[in-house]
């Protein structure tokens, strides 16, 4: 067995289970602070409700996101020592960062979201939603500027790594780390931004069909009418916003990696050879003949992605070692589904947008179910999203800078290849602990399946039973300041009726 394949595969696994939770709670804060937002304006109690509700699923999520997160930070120190200590000065800021601007500020008004509906005033509590919201976006910052770093290195310097004052030396090679020398220039490398707004409109795609599918649920079994309707509305105004911001983020996202990462792109595309570039549509890549089968594409579609012109060249993996090259087709497919999904994601959203402007939304059935299911297309996407930067990044875990010649092409080596400085990178196979044994990393694999499983079922449970509840039956107090006759009615017969559901399911 191999040690760094499988200290890959434990990573991989964590985190993606982990991934499911950020997304939603990032999501799901924007859709709350809207419904909370609209019942301050409106005094509509419905809203009120709804906020009530999805709060509570928020909780939900985000405790078991925080759960599932805290394994992949020991993993650095377990599997992954020699790559700690490269990025340690980079990440340690990072991560500090993180803990100080976002985890205290979601967590510290988390209580007030969760229990202070009854105890403190409806404008506090809001403004606690708020804070919770921005806290899971100030989380978000951070670690993918973390990621990014790794992606496209700025605002640093490599050297020694020292102890006592003298360089360490390893297997009679110095010990390198990367430091910081300018730390906005770390923050703001040239891949944070687009990345970060990539990260952001996910998770709003997320959270929103997350909401919509619950609701789409409820108006389907004709149960918490009301407060679906309000609830699908505002999450389909997100989802849709969101749906049609990804394929513009995406294009600068694609454009980003092509100047930095430029054999990343050329693996999304299976484009083995420099010239001009077609965007496939589907296909397989076949890496022995270095063709893709049953290509679909649109001619120049890739050059004009990334220059504006159908006709101009693009960087090839022939321009790079076969050492130096991602696996082509785990990017490829992870990459073109994603961007599948996505434009599947438009078609929804703009769909139901427009019967919801005719008015006919919450009786087409046919599109109610589809928005029901239509919530596992985002959790895909955000998954193959991180898969893909990942993947394409092999074989580096830090990916040394591309230096460009005059004229817009690569500068290359008298091999015509493209030669890196491995001095200012790390390569995923040197990253890893040289005390680690594959055993052991296995035993762990193992072990940590098994805890996540574990979690995945108690979310799933406590999930399914929070939504076969619904919602808090609408209180309407009466002259007196007592529930009035009428609305006492309403709420036995919502909680017959939330019975009678669970009892049907």
């Amino acid at each position: 067995m191999d040690v760094v394949l499988l200290a890959r595969l434990q990573f991989a696994l964590t985190i993606a289970f982990h991934y499911i939770f950020p997304p939603l709670t990032i999501g799901m804060g924007v859709v709350m602070v809207f419904l909370e937002g609209r019942y301050l304006v409106t005094g509509d109690r419905i809203y009120e409700v709804a906020a009530r509700f999805w709060t509570r699923i928020f909780a939900l999520n985000f405790a078991i996101g925080v759960a599932s997160g805290i394994v992949m930070e020991f993993q650095f120190g377990t599997n992954w020592a020699a790559y700690s200590r490269f990025v340690g000065d980079v990440f340690g800021s990072a991560l500090a960062a993180e803990g100080i601007f976002a985890f205290f500020l979601e967590s510290g008004f988390l209580a007030l979201l969760v229990f202070g509906w009854d105890r403190i005033s409806p404008k506090m509590h809001f403004f606690s939603t708020c804070m919770v919201a921005l806290g899971s976006v100030f989380s978000s910052v951070w670690i993918v500027v973390a990621n990014s770093w790794q992606q496209t290195p700025a605002g640093h310097h490599i050297v020694p790594l020292l102890r006592d004052g003298r360089p360490l030396v390893i297997d009679g090679e110095p010990v390198l780390r990367a430091e910081i020398v300018d730390f906005w220039a770390l923050v703001f490398n040239p891949s944070t931004v687009n990345r970060l707004v990539h990260v952001w409109i996910g998770a709003f795609i997320l959270g929103s069909f997350f909401i919509m599918s619950i609701s789409a649920y409820y108006l389907l079994r004709h149960r918490h009418v009301e407060f679906a309707r309000r609830s699908l509305e505002g999450a389909l105004l997100f989802a849709t916003i969101a749906s049609l911001a990804a394929v513009v983020s995406g294009h600068f996202q694609a454009r980003t990696v092509y100047h930095h990462q430029p054999a990343k792109l050329a693996a999304f595309e299976a484009h083995y050879r420099t010239g001009p570039g077609d965007l496939s549509l589907f296909g397989v890549p076949d890496e022995a003949t270095e063709t893709i089968r049953f290509n679909l594409a649109i001619p120049g579609g890739l050059s004009f992605l990334v220059h504006d012109d159908f006709k101009r060249p693009v960087i090839g993996l022939d321009r790079f070692r076969p050492a130096d090259r991602p696996p082509v087709l785990l990017s490829f497919a992870s990459y073109h589904v994603m961007i599948g999904l996505g434009m599947l994601f438009v078609v929804v959203t703009l769909l139901a947008a427009l019967l919801y402007w005719r008015r006919r939304l919450f009786e087409t059935r046919s599109l109610l179910w589809v928005l029901v299911f239509a919530v596992a297309g985002p959790l895909v996407a955000n998954e193959l999203g991180w898969m893909a930067a990942e993947v394409g990044r092999q074989p580096w875990i830090v990916h040394p800078p591309v230096a460009w010649a005059e004229g817009g092409d690569l500068a290359v080596g008298p091999d015509g290849v493209v030669s890196y400085d491995e001095s200012l990178g790390l390569r995923t196979a040197d990253a890893v602990s040289p005390s680690v044994e594959a055993s052991q990393v296995a035993a762990s694999i193992v072990a940590f399946g098994l805890i996540y499983v574990g979690l995945l079922a108690v979310w799933l449970f406590l999930l399914d039973k929070k939504i076969r509840h619904g919602p808090e039956p609408l209180v309407i107090p009466d002259a007196s300041g007592r529930e009035g006759l009428v609305a006492a009615a309403a709420r036995l017969r919502d909680r017959s009726d939330s019975l009678t559901g669970s009892a049907e399911s």
